[in-house]
């Protein structure tokens, strides 16, 4: 069945429950500019947003309580776009959803380098426990949180998809893989100031899932996060990755995987990548930093998991900051191999390069009383230093690793200026057992 929608007196959602009523179908939303509140998803409908068309959401959270979601998101558990239990959907077309995320912050903080975001924001689209997804050619712009969210769905296919949101809005990530498996992303392109695709095992009122056979391929990405990401949400398991042919610009951190909450992260490749890493102010995380794994504990219940064989292979560009190796204890990283890669290291116009950034800690969880900061992003201490960050021993290396068991550094070439500028290592590469 197929039903089309036009901008004057088209209802989207009656068109979507008509083509699920009669089995499944498409509804095609025509040219133009529609307004819509709350829509849901069912079983074997295709929502086909054509070119020129733009599906632009009321920037009220209230109006979503008929939407709400089980993983929740800073404050947030609402979504413009919501799927449950739903098999044989698909989101394309050539056309745009408007996220309207300008109104949700109260302004910008020029202290630490982005807007301060409201508490509750909601995502633009969320599918749950779903199956059999297709997302195809659809642009989202001005996202207010999490821009595509998929959780502990299963056969997931996204091609060619476009994000482009503020580069200066906290926590509006891209593409959210959270407890999925079999997951292939292919022709991206994503710019937005949080992490670019991430994936999770959050926590929610349901059991918690694992993330595997998740492959990442030829997409573009620009973050002012981290651009390709595992964590810090990490409760399950988080196995069998492959983010291969990749291009990141114009980026804070460019690959990374953050181990906070229990669960182990393994097997994980980075291949045929190009990085393109800047200094950002100290309300980022990370400051220009190609690749990075942190394993620190965050909860006292839930000791951190570790970080096991993982490949970076055939990495090449340009970084502020450097590669950053991190566990709390021994062996909490282990059988890491950096390979054939190279990497021309900058000095940065802001110094923040100089330490190293071990956030989300338990502080960024609820700032303590009397502190400044905001609850999962930065906590400002009474000395007037964010916490979480701390400088290199010796100066800033090109690869730092503390506690790192199994390292393995083959045919890796980091060109550093020379001479080396002040507050830099001596040592290209800087190892503390």
């Amino acid at each position: 069945m197929e039903i089309f929608v036009e901008v004057m007196g088209g209802d989207l959602q009656a068109a979507l429950d008509t083509v699920a009523a009669a089995g499944g179908g498409t509804v095609f939303l025509r040219p133009g500019r529609h307004h819509a509140g709350p829509i849901r998803l069912s079983d074997n409908v295709t929502l086909h947003i054509e070119e020129n068309a733009v599906l632009a959401f009321a920037p009220d959270y209230k109006q979503y309580g008929s939407n709400t979601v089980s993983v929740l998101a800073e404050a947030s558990n609402r979504a413009y776009i919501v799927a449950q239990n739903a098999r044989n959907i698909a989101l394309v077309g050539k056309g745009t959803i408007d996220g309207g995320g300008d109104a949700f912050h109260t302004g910008f903080d020029a202290s630490v380098g982005t807007f301060t975001p409201f508490a509750e924001r909601p995502r633009v689209l969320v599918l749950e426990d779903c199956q059999d997804i297709r997302l195809e050619d659809v642009q989202i712009t001005d996202s207010p949180m999490w821009t595509i969210h998929l959780v502990r769905c299963r056969n997931i296919a996204v091609h060619g998809v476009r994000v482009s949101n503020n580069r200066q809005l906290p926590n509006t990530d891209g593409i959210v893989i959270d407890s999925c498996s079999d997951v292939t992303i292919t022709g991206a392109v994503i710019r937005t100031a949080d992490d670019g695709i991430c994936l999770k095992t959050s926590f929610s009122e349901k059991e918690i899932g694992r993330c595997e056979r998740i492959t990442v391929s030829d997409s573009v990405i620009e973050s002012k996060s981290c651009a390709l990401k595992i964590g810090t949400e990490s409760f399950g398991d988080i196995t069998e990755v492959s983010f291969l042919r990749c291009r990141i610009e114009n980026s804070n951190r460019g690959l990374g995987i953050f181990s906070r909450d229990g669960g182990k992260v393994e097997n994980v490749v980075f291949r045929d990548i190009e990085v393109d890493c800047s200094e950002t102010p100290d309300g980022f995380w990370g400051s220009g930093e190609p690749f990075t794994i942190t394993k620190l504990t965050r909860r006292p219940e839930r000791p951190a998991g570790t970080v096991c064989k993982v490949l970076v292979e055939n990495i090449s560009g340009r970084c502020q900051g450097a590669v950053n190796l991190f566990a709390e204890e021994p062996g909490g990283i282990d059988n890491v191999v950096l390979r054939a890669s190279t990497l021309r290291m900058e000095e940065g116009p802001l110094g923040t390069a100089r330490q190293y950034d071990l956030r989300p800690t338990n502080a960024d969880l609820a700032p303590p009383k009397g502190t400044e900061g905001r609850g999962n992003a930065w906590v400002r201490a009474e000395d007037g230093n964010i916490v979480g960050l701390f400088a290199y021993p010796g100066g800033l290396p090109g690869v730092f690793a503390q506690n790192v068991t199994g390292l393995e550094i083959e045919n890796v070439t980091i060109d550093r200026p020379r001479p080396l500028p002040a507050g830099w290592n001596s040592a290209t590469i800087t190892l503390v057992p």
